[in-house]
């Protein structure tokens, strides 16, 4: 199960350094590399998964939560939300266990406005981003 866990984590981070890429910035948040990166609104090839799938974001002063509605079974489960700047910029990330409840909640750094993306990642269903501005 580690070399498991330990292959996703890259995973999830070649994907986020693809997605991060100069050619992923210069298409702009919205427009992300089609069966890289899933939406609500493109969900691609897991059409009718994006409702547990898409992170949901709730702000609430200055924290956000970040919660997705997926079932955490041992075989499929969310395995982790990340918090970024469409620049790259990590403002936090947690890791899950399919004992977990995919919820995650963060700080932004006083002051801060501007465009964040919540990504959700499932060990079956891929990367999922929501795209909003605080």
């Amino acid at each position: 199960m580690s070399r498991r866990r330990d292959f996703l984590k890259g995973s999830m981070a070649l994907t986020g350094a693809a997605v991060l890429s100069g050619a992923a910035l210069a298409q702009g948040p919205s427009k992300f590399p089609a069966g890289l990166v899933y939406t609500k609104d493109a969900p691609g090839r897991w059409a009718g998964k994006e409702g547990a799938h898409a992170p949901k974001v709730t702000l609430e002063g200055p924290a956000i939560k970040i919660v997705n509605t997926h079932p955490m079974t041992e075989k499929h489960f969310i395995v982790k939300h990340t918090l970024l700047t469409p620049e790259g910029k990590v403002l936090g990330e947690k890791t899950f266990v399919s004992t977990d409840a995919a919820e995650s909640t963060y700080t932004l750094p006083d002051g801060f406005k501007g465009t964040v993306w919540a990504a959700s990642f499932c060990n079956i269903h891929d990367l999922w981003v929501t795209v909003f501005t605080v």
